[in-house]
Order: C-alpha cells, then structure tokens, then sequence
C-alpha cells in the first residue's frame, strides 16, 4: 500500500513535501506577499501567481491528502495494490522523456519564454541515460511512447497559437517540472528500492542544490507573470486541472492506470 500511496502523491502532493503545490508560501517572497500592478489610471493588487497556482492545487487535492483545503473525490482503492515492472517503469521513462522534450522545445523555440531557457530544470539528458541504463541493465528492450506520453506532448506542442495562450503553458511548465523535484523524488525513490537494487537514476539528480534551483526557478515565473492582467493570470491558474490529468496519465505506468 505505500507504493500505491506515494505514485498517487506525484500530482496531489501532500502538504510539507511539495514545492509545486503546496508550499505555504513561494521561497522567493522574502519582502512582500502581494503584487501591485500599476496603469495610467487604476491600481490592481494581486497576489504571486505562485499563491493562486497553490490555491487550485489544493482543492484538486483530497481530504486525505489536504484535510483543510481538499475537495476532490478518494480515488477507489484496489483490493490488491497493482506492483510496477521493470518494464512499466521504463515506459514511465520513456513517455517522461518525450513530455519533457515538449517541454524544452517549446521554451527553446520561442522568444517570449527566453527567461526559461537553460533553466537548469531540463530533464531529457538524463532520462536519456536512465533509458539506455535499464535497457542494457535488465535486458528490456525499448518501448516506444506510450499513449499517455504522446497525448500529453502533443497536447503542449499545439497549445500556444498566440501570445495569449503562454499563461496556460507556464502552469504546465511549473507544475510539470516542480511536481518531479517534490512527488517525483519520494517515487523515485520507492522505485529503486522495489525495481533497480537501490541504484539511483540521473533522472533524480540535478547539477545544483535543489532547493536554491527551486528558488531560482520559482522567482523567474513570478518575474514573468508580474505584468499579467487578471485575465491572464486567470488562463494560467485554470490550465491547473489539464496538468494534473496528463502528469497523472504519466504515473499510471506505475500504478496500473495506462496499459502500455
């Protein structure tokens, strides 16, 4: 039952673990916790765009998981807890490296995300390397990307048609990559114990402490998003339930919710 519990926290975090959900307040807000934005003729005050991405989040989470704030429906459990392969795992990798490739490609190939390039959060490299490791490792031949990985790429590549449509991909950008630094490391963790004899995967490493990356990270969004209007920032916030779904199209290789 813990591994069942921990692959369903990596996109509904529970509280004091994730630093995409529910921190109780972005590490970057050290001097004010609202944002004033100004114009020739009114005064709007808002709070950090990271506050109200938290404040959706939570209620996506359930009662379990967030006994103050959650609102969503228990997921039913199994009568018996589904166990990973060596195989489901590689396809989670696999359909990660193609969502992140999304990812990387989007902020690389346009210029009004150039704040979000060379972020130190890309993960592709390293999945790379965790894939060609457990192919050659434990013998597996590997997969192509799966349904769940190709829908959600897909989905992200088609997203931004205009200026407009950038709010809703920075939600996917922050909920994606920070769900894997909180969630995706307490997983990665579990699966090395029951899957890789303890070996640990590039994929949970990075080339910095991962508490001042998140910092780092967390104030370019609030940089990006402090010109806003409400009505973009409510394009952003709103995007929050689609990155649960297709992050938790991902973690069903590992818990038995998308067949291969």
């Amino acid at each position: 039952m813990k591994m069942y519990a921990a692959v369903l926290l990596l996109f509904a975090l529970v509280p004091n673990h994730s630093g995409a959900f529910v921190s109780t307040r972005p590490t970057l807000l050290r001097q004010e916790s609202l944002i004033i934005r100004q114009s020739a003729s009114t005064e709007t005050t808002f709070k950090p765009i990271l506050e109200e991405l938290r404040d959706v989040a939570m209620k996506l989470h359930t009662r379990e998981q967030a006994p103050k704030e959650g609102k969503a429906e228990e997921p039913k459990k199994p009568a018996e807890p589904f166990a990973p392969t060596q195989s489901d795992y590689l396809q989670f990798l696999v359909d990660s490296k193609e969502v992140y490739m999304a990812l990387e490609d989007i902020v690389n190939g346009n210029d009004k995300l150039a704040p979000f390039r060379n972020s130190g959060l890309e993960r592709t490299g390293a999945l790379e390397h965790d894939i060609n490791w457990m192919a050659t490792e434990f013998g597996l031949e590997r997969p192509q990307c799966g349904r769940a990985g190709t829908t959600y790429a897909e989905d992200l590549r088609h997203m931004i048609k205009s200026d407009d449509d950038i709010p809703a991909f920075v939600c996917h950008f922050y909920n994606f990559y920070f769900a894997h630094m909180a969630g995706g490391r307490m997983i990665g963790k579990q699966m090395s114990k029951l899957l890789l004899d303890g070996e640990d995967l590039e994929f949970y490493k990075w080339d910095e402490n991962v508490n001042e990356l998140k910092s780092r990270n967390k104030e370019a969004i609030e940089n990006f998003a402090s010109s806003w209007t409400r009505e973009e920032r409510d394009r952003c916030v709103n995007e929050t339930p689609n990155t649960f779904k297709g992050g938790g199209s991902l973690n069903g290789y590992l818990f038995g919710g998308s067949p291969h």
